[in-house]
């Protein structure tokens, strides 16, 4: 069964989420998911929630502040600090739920989402396991040494001149995706092909975002998070080819965990692949279901 519901952050904002809980809730387990960059919870995850849903799991995927149905502003800006105390408020929501153990809580983060959830499980001990999918895990460290440290400071300095500038009060936008050449803030084919067609339609999503969004995944480091998962199990399910989300800035990350963890490669064609193609999902939802059931149900990780 699936409800619409909302919670608040600690700071005031109302995030809606949408709750999963099946007939049979035999786990007593929860997860959380949190996805892509400017998605909605009727997109990516709820195809992820969905799945562990039918597995026995309770889920819940939300809207992260600013985006969606849930509050917050500017409209469609990226608060990397905000959306780790989103996830900080969702995991208290499922907790309290009646049919949930809150020793059994676990974090799903796909592509953008991948790197929140490994940080929120890093420096939250009420996450007892991790999965990540197609992730992205920003590093400022990388991102200067990959632009050079001129471009890099150029490349802010421009944002932060378009960030204090407004239109009719408002915050300046720019397109999230585009179809063919222009500026966007995913640019390239394989965003269009999921968020600018059918794939990725859903009323709650809408194509801009604001230009400080950009600087905020410039600067927001998400893959010190796996410096300090310490028992907290993480499992990695990775595309074999992605060329939107480094595989080698997945294996890197994995290198970096130093705790019970796990690598999967899917033999993918794209990243977006592991959005909403069955034929790579499917196994997908199966390696986070496996490793859920071996370390929230089978398993009381010690924190």
């Amino acid at each position: 069964m699936a409800r619409p519901i909302t919670f608040t952050t600690p700071d005031g904002i109302t995030l809606a989420g949408m709750l999963r809980e099946p007939d049979d809730v035999t786990r007593r387990a929860a997860i959380v998911l949190t996805g892509p960059f400017t998605g909605v919870k009727e997109q990516v995850v709820a195809i992820y929630a969905e799945g562990l849903a039918r597995r026995g799991y309770v889920t819940l995927a939300f809207d992260h502040r600013n985006f969606g149905a849930s509050g917050g502003h500017p409209r469609q800006h990226e608060d990397s600090a905000g959306k780790l105390a989103d996830l900080s408020a969702a995991v208290t929501c499922v907790a309290a739920h009646a049919d949930v153990d809150p020793e059994r809580v676990g974090l799903i983060g796909i592509c953008l989402g991948a790197g929140y959830a490994l940080k929120s499980a890093a420096f939250d001990p009420r996450v007892r396991a991790l999965v990540t999918v197609a992730g992205a895990y920003n590093s400022p460290q990388a991102m200067r040494a990959g632009m050079g440290l001129d471009a890099y400071r150029d490349t802010l300095r421009e944002l932060t001149v378009k960030e204090q500038a407004t239109s009719d009060g408002q915050p300046m936008m720019l397109p999230a995706v585009r179809d063919g050449a222009g500026e966007a803030a995913m640019p390239g084919a394989e965003p269009f092909d999921y968020y600018g067609t059918d794939r990725g339609a859903v009323p709650g999503w809408r194509n801009e975002v604001t230009y400080g969004s950009i600087r905020q995944l410039l600067t927001f480091d998400a893959a010190v998070g796996a410096d300090f998962l310490a028992v907290t199990p993480a499992r990695i399910i990775h595309g074999t080819r992605d060329e939107y989300c480094s595989p080698t800035a997945a294996q890197e990350v994995f290198d970096r965990i130093d705790g019970v963890r796990d690598l999967m490669w899917i033999d993918t064609t794209n990243h977006i692949d592991l959005y909403d193609r069955p034929r790579y999902v499917e196994p997908a939802i199966e390696a986070c279901a496996d490793w859920f059931d071996d370390h929230l149900v089978q398993a009381t990780t010690a924190h």
